[in-house]
Order: structure tokens, then sequence, then C-alpha cells
């Protein structure tokens, strides 16, 4: 008896693969994501081992330190006499800071010879430096200096006690892409220029025939002659490999966060079958309860159930991995119609097999419930007409007792997460709510429908019949809506955690940024002189606006036990000055005599506002706390005081803010470089550290919602497949429908709208689930960020959500809305 049943549930299965693939689409999709997901990390780590390396492709040996001294020229000079060797080159990097009258940047002078198969740089314009105290400058470095073919720049190096050295620009280089200002000149003249003679690393090119063993044996042996030194040599295609392999490792945490996406995902992938073999088996109730009345027993229809379920996991896993595959080799045509280069990520095919398996293993086990229940269908369910039994409409009491029981669990945890908050303990509580908080939205799902249909069905009814008939379809099969939207809150749920996590970044981020970086650019003056004539100059200058004033001065407690920086500024001269927060007090009452107090050196001096601090410098100063700030003071300073205040505590150096007008950033900056500053003074680039700030978190808020997205594109494909199988059970209500008078049109909107309404009631609750759960998560783990709400956010995620499930819901109604009324009443 098990055979025949098991072949009768595979023979109506296999006849029909259309019906298979529809049920097992989320399989499908989910299986396409890992297994892409697996040829991704493979594409990423091959296209890097074969094209990146700091390591020219010439490079036959390479002899580096690996701790200690540089290579000392006696060893260079023995690397050079090697039998063998055609030509050698110096790596080293030395860092000079840019004086006068392009103030206070940063320039990196690499080592490289400029021209030959050693060279990393491509020249653009001008020379190769060929003497001493000449230099080329990258494009970036020399928009940013200000600087052409023939200029100078006065370098200011730290071991030559602060005497600046002139150099000449000379040409203008392409080198690799890098956020630092870049120089390049031979390694003899950077060695000279640093005051380093050495280099930690010399690349070596062999001759034509050379024996690179030999070589790399006789560079050993006249190198480690001295067992003090710590010199390694190596071959080129090794140091390239090791390179690469370094550059891939950086790409490991962020696959391990990707697969965890990728297992949510899964998951929403097992609830989708389960609800869609819920349908499927639901409408076989009369073929089941005829296997039933001759003879089958109920654990030989589960078993058949069961393996019907791992045939189309097996099947719908294959097609995904083979599409993944087939996307996989397309993925290096694609990347050079765009003009990239990407290597083609071979066939894994243990990794296949394994995805397969795990797809059938995944759809065996999300068709157990499922089966169960259908299998206890009564014998006498034969005899009647319909395929379908009524939709249960309530849940059963043990489910009920069990979704109240885990909703209490719950709060337990939830209790004990606020009460373990900042310890070590704290995110494995967050866990466990976020899962017994899920568990206890699956069971009691179909009781949370109709008070939430309630709200989001009113706007529908005023569409008429049709809004009205949507609303009723979902309202009368509260279980089977509550299967499909609780999958929609899975994906809505961490979408929408993410989304306040994020936000509450992002205006701590913006908080900080405005304290830490208030202006575009800043320009700091060594001395007590002031700067005039150059605020004149700048504001007379239509590419800025904004031009503020400051003076800066250290101050200490009266013990001495830490110190801090005060600063003279009109908080309301530019705009990110004026938004900044107090937690207590408030800003505007600065004024002589008061001081505002960064959060920090509030809580070093152990003052309130209203108590009495007293700084310390050159001279004292008593002042009144009028304010806490919520992080730092503007430049990260401890204190702000009103001018007097600030001459009175003595040491003052003046400084300028500024905001870019008009023109790009690089010809700003070297305008307000060039403004007349005095010599020693240092330029600040403040624009730049904000946008990596706002990078940054843009970046992640991108990645986050890219991810989740996978497990909303799977409850999109859960809801499209519920709306085409009901479409299929509800056949005769449609023509009935039709009958009566409902047009084509308006019945696609019907659907179209029962469709809508799972992916809203999915957003409610998962919205309703995630920011209780951000709200834990930033309070548990103590991140100190500012709890914040994003209206905007959260109804854009609703809304976008309700139209991706229709969209998913238009292919079943143009379906539904072909069969004519004739047959549509005629089908069974």
């Amino acid at each position: 008896m098990t055979a025949i049943v098991l072949r009768t549930q595979l023979s109506g299965v296999l006849r029909r693969p259309g019906r298979l693939l529809m049920t097992g689409l989320s399989v499908l999709v989910a299986a396409f994501v890992v297994f892409g997901t697996v040829l991704a990390y493979a594409i990423v780590s091959r296209t890097t081992l074969d094209t990146f390396s700091a390591t020219p492709e010439a490079v036959s040996v390479v002899a580096y330190t690996t701790g200690g001294a540089p290579l000392d020229p006696e060893q260079v000079a023995a690397i050079r006499t090697t039998a063998g060797v055609a030509e050698v080159a110096g790596r080293v990097t030395a860092t000079f800071t840019v004086g006068d009258a392009s103030a206070g940047s940063d320039l990196d002078l690499l080592a490289d010879p400029g021209t030959g198969p050693l060279s990393r740089i491509t020249l653009v314009s001008g020379a190769y430096p060929a003497a001493a105290r000449q230099i080329a400058v990258d494009r970036r470095a020399a928009g940013r200096l200000g600087v052409t073919v023939g200029g100078t720049l006065r370098l200011n190096t730290p071991n030559r006690a602060g005497k600046p050295v002139t150099v000449t620009v000379t040409g203008i280089v392409d080198g690799p892409r890098d956020s630092a200002e870049r120089a390049w000149a031979p390694d003899q003249m950077v060695a000279a220029l640093s005051g380093e003679p050495g280099f930690p690393r010399v690349d070596v090119l062999a001759g034509p025939g050379a024996d690179i063993p030999a070589m790399i044996n006789g560079m050993s042996e006249r190198l480690l002659r001295d067992p003090t030194a710590y010199v390694s040599v190596t071959t080129g295609d090794s140091m390239r490999v090791r390179e690469a392999r370094a550059a891939v490792q950086q790409f490991d945490q962020l696959f391990a966060l990707v697969a965890m996406f990728v297992a949510i995902a899964v998951v929403a992938a097992a609830l989708v079958a389960t609800s869609t073999f819920r349908i499927v088996f639901a409408q076989r109730m009369r073929q089941l309860a005829l296997l039933r009345a001759i003879g089958a027993q109920r654990n030989q229809l589960v078993v058949a159930l069961a393996v019907e379920g791992a045939v189309v996991g097996l099947v719908t896993g294959t097609v995904g991995v083979l599409l993944a595959q087939a996307a996989g080799f397309a993925a290096p045509a694609l990347a050079a119609m765009f003009g990239r280069t990407v290597s083609a990520p071979g066939v894994p095919v243990g990794a296949a097999v394994a995805v397969v398996l795990g797809a059938g293993l995944l759809t065996a086990g999300a068709v157990l419930a499922p089966a169960f229940a259908a299998a206890g269908v009564s014998p006498l369910q034969a005899l009647r007409s319909a395929s379908t039994l009524a939709a249960e409409r309530g849940i059963t009491v043990p489910r009920l007792v069990g979704g109240l029981l885990l909703v209490a669990v719950t709060g337990g945890i939830a209790w004990l997460t606020v009460r373990s908050m900042g310890s070590s303990e704290a995110l494995l509580y967050l866990v466990g709510t976020g899962a017994f908080g899920f568990g206890a939205l699956i069971l009691l799902g179909p009781v949370l429908i109709r008070p939430i249909l309630a709200v989001a069905g009113w706007p529908l009814r005023r569409f008429g019949p049709a809004g009205r008939l949507a609303v009723s379809g979902i309202g009368g099969t509260p279980r089977r809506a509550a299967a499909v939207s609780v999958v929609v809150a899975l994906g809505v749920t961490m979408l929408a955690g993410t989304v306040v996590g994020i936000s509450s970044l992002q205006l701590w981020t913006d908080r900080t940024m405005a304290s830490r970086t208030p202006a575009d650019l800043a320009m700091f003056a060594e001395g007590r002189g002031g700067l005039d004539d150059v605020v004149a100059r700048l504001r007379a200058d239509s590419r800025f606006r904004d031009v503020t004033p400051f003076r800066m001065a250290d101050f200490s407690s009266t013990d001495g036990g830490f110190s801090h920086g005060a600063i003279a500024v009109d908080l309301t001269a530019m705009p990110m000055l004026r938004t900044l927060e107090a937690s207590a007090g408030q800003v505007t009452a600065l004024g002589p005599g008061k001081v505002v107090l960064s959060a920090t050196a509030a809580s070093d001096l152990g003052a309130g506002v209203g108590e009495v601090v007293t700084l310390r410098s050159d001279g004292t100063v008593r002042a009144e706390v009028v304010a806490i700030l919520t992080g730092d003071g503007p430049l990260r300073m401890g204190a702000v005081l009103t001018p007097a205040d600030l001459d009175a505590l003595g040491g003052a150096s003046p400084g300028v803010l500024a905001d870019i007008a008009t023109g790009g950033r690089d010809e700003a900056l070297a305008a307000f470089r060039g403004a007349g500053a005095p010599a020693g003074t240092e330029v600040a680039v403040l624009a730049d550290a904000r946008d990596k700030a706002d990078g940054e978190v843009s970046s992640l808020f991108a990645a986050a919602v890219g991810l989740l997205g996978l497990t909303v594109l799977i409850a999109a494909v859960g809801v499209g497949t519920t709306t085409g199988l009901s479409v299929l059970e509800r056949t005769q209500e449609f023509g009935l429908a039709r009958a009566l008078g409902l047009t084509r049109a308006r019945l696609r909107l019907m659907i179209g709208m029962e469709a809508g309404l799972y992916g809203l009631i999915g957003a409610v609750l998962g919205i309703l689930l995630g920011v209780p759960m951000a709200w834990l998560a930033l309070e548990s783990l103590r991140l100190d960020l500012p709890m914040t709400l994003p209206a905007g956010r959260l109804a854009a995620i609703a809304l976008v959500t309700a139209t991706i499930t229709v969209l998913a819901g238009l292919l079943p109604a143009r379906r539904a809305a072909r069969v004519s009324p004739v047959a549509a009443l005629a089908a069974d």
C-alpha cells in the first residue's frame, strides 16, 4: 500500500512540472542565492588572486626585512652585485608635512624608478625626477597642493629639527589609487630627503636566462652573514600570491556577514515552502481522503507527502544551482561590457551537490507539518463534492496556549536583556528575545490578522466591491494570511530594526561630525599672532562662505590630572556650529564668565550646569558652567569660552574655519592654502573626514538593505505562489463574481489588493517587532547611540513591501481574469 500511495503522489507531481516549480519556487530562489554566494566568493577570490598585487609583474626576487633595521646601503650593494641581477629598486615611504603656502598637509613620498619594468607609475606630464630635491606628484596631490610642473614645495622632515627642504615638482604621475596625497622619486632621492639611507624592501629584476634559485641562494648567503639580521628573500611570484591572499582575507568577514543573511533567507524559504505545501495539500484533500478510504494509513500518507516534498526540493534546488552557475559563467562577459575584468568562478561540484541535497532536506523538513495535518483527513471527506476543506478561521487551544507561553518567555528574556545591559550575556539574551518573539508571532499570527486587517483594509474598502472582496478574502483565511505574512514580517523585522539602528548611527555621526568637523576647511597657525589679513582675503573670495576666525588654548585641572583644549569661536557663525546639542543647560547662554563644556571635560572636572569651574593654563579662569554638550566641543575641544576669557587663560593660537561655496574641493583647498598664511600654519580638510564617516554609514545602510532584501524577495515569491495557488483553488468563486458583474479589471484589482495586503500586514507586524528589537539592541549593547524613529523610512519600507507583493500577484491576477465565467463555474 505504501508503494501505491507513493506512486500516486509522485505521478501527480511529475505530470505537472509547472506546478512543481511553482510549489518549490521559494526553494529555487534560496538555492540560487546560496550557490550564487558561493560563486561570488569564488569570483572575488580568483579575480583578486589573478589581478591584485603591489609587486610589479616583472619583479623576479624580493628581499625584505621582517623586523629590526631596514636593508642598509652595503646590503643593497650586495644584492645589486649578485650574479644574474639586472636591475634593483628600493622601496620606502617617507612622510613629510608641506609648509608655507601649501600649509599643513601630509605628503607621502614613495620610492619608484619611474620607468622600466619595476615601475608602478605612469608619467602624465613633465619629467620624472633626475636630480636631488626633485619629486613628481600624483594628480590628487597636485590639485590639493595647488602646484604644477616647475612649482616648489617646502617639506618639513621630522629628523631635520624642523628645517624645511625646498623641492621642485618636475612631473605629474598616475599611480596606485590611495586616499593619501602622494609623491614619487627614485629610491636614492627619497633616502636623501628622508635622511634614512636604508630600504625595508628591495625589488630585483633578473637578467635574461638567470637562474632564480641560484640568485636567491646567493643573496641569502650575503645578507644572512649577520645572524641578527631580519632579512627574507623570496620570489616575486610568491610575494604576489602572498599579497593577493592577504587582500582576499579582507573579504572573509564580509562574506561571513553575507552568509548570516543568506541563512535568514533560507529560513524564510522554509517558511514559504511550509505555507505553500499546506495550500497544495488542502487542494488535494478529496484525493487524500480517497486513499484513506481504500486502506492507506496515516503514516503512509505522511511518508509519501514527505518524499514528494523532497523530490520538489531536489528538482527546484537543481534548477536554482544551474541558474546560478549560468549567471557565474556570464559574469566575466557582463563585467567586460562595463570595462571591468573578473575571473570565471569555475564549477564547484561539491558545493553544488551540497546545495541540491540541502534543498531536498529543507523541503522535506518544511513539508512535515502540512503532511501530518493533511494525513489526518477523514475518509468521509471523499464523499464531499469540494476538493478542499473549509478554511480554518481560528487557531486551536494548544496553539493559542503555546503562543501566549512564548510571549511570556519573550518578555522574560527581554527583561533579562535589560538587566544585563553591557554584559557579555546581553547579546545572547537579545538573540533569544528575537527568536522566541518571532516564534510567538508564528503561533499567534491568525489572531493578530483581524485587528491589523481592520485598520489596513479600511482604505481598500473605499475601492468598492473589489476592495471589499479583497479584504474579506484575506479575513476569510486568517491562518493562510498569517502563514504568508509572517514570512514577510521576518524580512521586515530585520530590515526595520537595521534601519532604526543605522538611522541612530547616522544621527550620532551627524552630531559628532558637526562638533569635530564644523567646517569644510580649517587653518591652524603657530604662535599668538592674528590671521586678520587671511580672514579678510578669504571673505573676499567668492569660493568661500562663513569664514570664521577662532582661537584655541590648552587648560588643565587644578591638580594637573588631565588637560583639554579650549576654543573661542562664534557658535552662531557656521551652520554646523548652530546644531550643537547640550545634554544639560543652554548653549546660547555662553557669555563672559560662562563656559560650555564637552561631555568628557565635564566628567573629568566633575562639574554640572550651574557650578563654577577653574581652568588653568598660563593664566586662570573661573567660569560658570551653562551647558554640557552631548559629545565633544568644536574641533574636539573640551571647553568653549568667550574671546576675553580665553585671553585671560593665555597661550591662545589663532585659526580660521571656512566652508566651500563654489568650485571643486581641490581648487578651493589650493586657494585656501594660498591665502597668505605665515610659515608653520597647518591646514586640515575637515570635509574629507566628514565625507568618509557619511560614506561608511551610507555603505553600511546600502549593504544591509541589499542583504536583507533577499528575505523580502523570497517572501514576495511566497506571496506570488500563494496567490497563484489561491487563484486555482477559488476558480468557481471568481467565476461566480464574474457572472454577477465583476469585470476583468476589477477582478485583477481585487487579487492585486489581496497580494498587497499580505505584504502590508507582514510589514506592520515586522515593524511592530523590529523597532523594539532595535531599541533593545542599542540599549543592551551599550552603543551610546541616540534612539531615533525614522518614520519616513519605516513608512517607505511598508509601502515598498506592499508594492512588491502587489507585483508578485500580477501574474496570477492576469491568469484569473482570462478564465470565462462559464468555464470557471464548471471547474472543480
